[in-house]
C-alpha cells in the first residue's frame, strides 16, 4: 500500500494522548446520558466477542467545546487479527440461520435503539456536533434500515429461468459474501454503520467497523446496543465486531483477502486508493465519497420553496454532509433576488448558532480545528481569486470550532476552487442564462452524488431526469440535495465512487451470486445444440 493511503484518513489520524485533564464530560452529570449508555472514562474500542484492546489510548472531544468527553482505548494490528478470526469463525453459524431468523435479530436491534434513541442522539451530537434534531435522526435512519432489512429477510429473491434443454431447470441463487469491512466517517457516525450492517446481516454477512477515530466513542455506544441483542439470542458477539484503531488498522483491513467487500466512506482521494488496494486483491468495494453538489434554480423557480430548502441544503449541519449543496445555479432573472432573500435568511440564523445540544440552535460546530483552517484557506482564496463574500466568512470568536455559513459570488462556474469541495458551509452563486446551461455546470465537476432543479416546468423535470439531464446518482425536483430516504439506493457516480447502500436493489453488493443449472432428465444435453462425439 502507497504511503500516501498510509498518511490518508482511511484510518482518521489517531489523537495523540495529552495530558490527563481533571475532568471529563463523561463525569459532569449534565451529561449523564454517556453512563445510560454505558460508557466511563477509559472505554475499550475493540469488541471480537469480548471487550479487549491493547492500542493507543486517544481521547474524544467534544467539538462544540474542545473538552475531553472521555477515552477510548483502539487496536493493534494484532487485535485486529483477532476480530477477522473471530468474526470468520461466527460466519459460519450465522449463514446458517435461516434468513428470517437473521432478520428477527435485526428486528430486535431496531427496538433496542428505538430504547436508546435519545441518549444516543445526544452523544451523537455531543461528539459529532450536529444538532440534536439531526442527530436523533441519523439514529433514526439506523432503525428505518433495520425495518428495511427485516422486510428484505421475507423477501430477498431467487430467480428461475427458461431452460432450453428438456428437464433441466436454470436458477439463480444468492448467498453471503461471508466477512465484510466497514469503514465509516465521522459526520454520519451511526447512519453509516447502519446502512451497511442491517442490511449485511440479513444477507448473511459478518462485518469489522472501523469507525472514524474522532467520534469513538458512539462506535463504542452503538457496538453495546448490538451486542446486548447478540447475547440475548445467543449469537457470537464477533458477528459484529468493532475495531477502533488508526492507519495500520485501515490499511490492514484494506489488505485483507479474508475481507470480501470493503465499504468505505470518506474522501474521493482516499477513495480511489482505497478501491485500487481492494481491486489489487480481487475483493469487491463499496464506494461513498465526495460530493460537489448543486441546485439549479430555473427563471420559473418557486422561490419561497428554494429559500425554505436551500438553508438546510447550504448550511444545515455546518456543511458536513456529502450532500449539502455547494453551489446555486440560478438563473440570471432572479440572481439578485434569490441572493438577497439567501443573505436575510442566513442573518436570521447566525444567532442561532452554538451548542448542538440546546434545543434552540440550528447549526452547530465543524468537527475538528483542521476544518476551521480549511474553511479560512477557502475563503481567503475566494477572495484572492476575485470573489465578493456576501455573508459569512468568518471564524467567531468563541469556544469550539463555529463558524458562518458563507455565501460567495463572483467566481467562475470553472473555477477551480468552485470544483472542489470544502467540507465546510460554503455555498458558491453562480448566474445561468437556462437550463441547459445549468445541467452542463452540474455536470462539469468530478463528483456525482446529489443535485437538485427547482422548477415548475414538467419539460424541465423530465428533460433533468433523463439521458441529457444530471449525471448523478441522485436527482431531485424542488428539494435539497440532502435528507436522503431508505427505501431508494444512495450513492453517486464518477468520482461518488459508484456505491449504492440502503433501498432498492443495494443488498446485492453484500451477496454472491450463482447460476445454477440442475439436470434431471437422465441424459446429458448440451446447450446451443451442440453434438460431441457419438450423441
Amino acid at each position: 500500500m502507497s504511503r500516501v493511503l498510509c498518511r490518508s484518513v482511511i484510518a482518521l489520524r489517531l489523537r495523540l494522548p495529552m495530558a490527563r485533564h481533571a475532568s471529563y464530560l463523561v463525569d459532569d452529570p449534565k451529561y449523564s446520558f454517556l453512563k445510560d449508555l454505558g460508557l466511563d472514562k477509559k472505554n475499550v474500542g475493540v469488541f471480537n466477542g469480548k471487550w479487549e484492546a491493547n492500542g493507543q489510548l486517544i481521547q474524544s472531544y467534544s467539538p462544540a467545546n474542545g473538552k475531553v468527553i472521555a477515552e477510548v482505548q483502539s487496536a493493534n494490528t494484532a487485535d485486529y487479527e483477532l476480530c477477522a478470526k473471530a468474526a470468520q469463525e461466527a460466519w459460519h453459524a450465522w449463514a446458517e440461520l435461516p434468513i428470517p431468523a437473521r432478520g428477527e435479530i435485526v428486528r430486535q436491534i431496531g427496538d433496542a435503539l428505538r430504547e436508546k434513541l435519545q441518549p444516543l442522539g445526544q452523544l451523537v451530537s455531543l461528539e459529532m456536533g450536529k444538532i440534536l434534531p439531526e442527530a436523533i435522526g441519523e439514529v433514526v435512519e439506523y432503525i428505518h434500515v433495520c425495518d428495511l432489512a427485516v422486510g428484505l429477510s421475507r423477501t430477498l429473491p431467487g430467480t428461475i429461468f427458461p431452460s432450453e434443454r428438456p428437464g433441466h431447470v436454470l436458477i439463480e441463487k444468492w448467498n453471503p459474501l461471508g466477512l465484510i469491512g466497514i469503514i465509516s466517517a465521522f459526520n454520519f457516525p451511526v447512519a453509516v454503520y447502519g446502512w451497511n450492517s442491517a442490511i449485511a446481516m440479513v444477507c448473511g454477512d459478518v462485518s469489522i467497523w472501523k469507525p472514524s477515530d474522532t467520534t469513538p466513542l458512539t462506535a463504542v455506544a452503538v457496538t453495546k446496543i448490538v451486542e446486548s441483542v447478540l447475547t440475548k439470542n445467543n449469537i457470537p458477539g464477533a458477528v459484529a465486531a468493532l475495531c477502533v484503531g488508526g492507519r495500520d488498522v485501515g490499511q490492514t483491513l484494506v489488505q485483507d483477502h479474508r475481507v470480501k467487500l470493503v465499504s468505505f466512506t470518506g474522501s474521493t482521494a482516499v477513495g480511489q486508493q482505497v478501491g485500487v488496494e481492494v481491486q489489487r486483491r480481487f475483493g469487491r468495494h463499496l464506494l461513498e465519497l465526495g460530493g460537489n453538489n448543486a441546485i439549479i434554480v430555473n427563471a420559473d423557480a418557486n422561490l419561497d420553496l428554494l429559500l425554505n430548502a436551500a438553508l438546510f441544503a447550504c448550511a444545515g449541519t455546518a456543511g458536513q454532509r456529502c450532500t449539502t449543496t455547494r453551489r446555486l445555479l440560478i438563473h440570471e432573472k432572479v440572481f439578485n433576488e434569490v441572493v438577497s432573500r439567501l443573505k436575510k435568511a442566513y442573518a436570521g440564523v447566525v444567532s442561532r448558532i452554538g451548542d448542538p445540544l440546546l434545543s434552540e440552535t440550528l447549526i452547530g460546530p465543524l468537527h475538528t480545528a483542521a476544518a476551521v483552517e480549511a474553511y479560512k484557506k477557502t475563503v481567503a482564496e475566494a477572495v484572492k481569486q476575485g470573489g465578493t463574500i456576501e455573508f459569512g466568512g468568518k471564524v467567531m470568536d468563541r469556544e469550539g470550532f463555529f463558524v458562518e455559513p458563507t455565501i460567495i459570488t463572483g467566481l467562475p462556474h470553472d473555477s477551480p476552487l468552485v470544483k472542489s469541495e470544502c467540507f465546510a458551509p460554503i455555498v458558491y452563486c453562480i448566474q445561468i442564462p437556462d437550463l441547459d446551461t445549468g445541467i452542463q455546470y452540474n455536470n462539469e465537476v468530478e463528483q456525482g452524488l446529489s443535485s437538485s432543479v427547482f422548477t415548475e416546468n414538467l419539460s424541465d423535470v423530465f428533460k433533468w431526469i433523463g439521458p441529457h439531464g444530471s449525471d448523478c446518482g441522485i436527482v431531485n425536483v424542488n428539494i435539497p440535495t440532502n435528507g436522503a430516504e431508505v427505501g431508494g439506493a444512495f450513492g453517486g457516480e464518477k468520482a461518488t465512487g459508484g456505491g449504492r447502500e440502503c433501498g432498492s436493489d443495494a443488498w446485492k453488493a453484500y451477496m454472491r451470486r450463482s447460476t445454477v443449472t440442475i439436470n434431471y432428465s437422465g441424459t446429458i444435453k448440451l446447450a446451443q445444440n451442440i453434438k460431441f462425439g457419438d450423441e
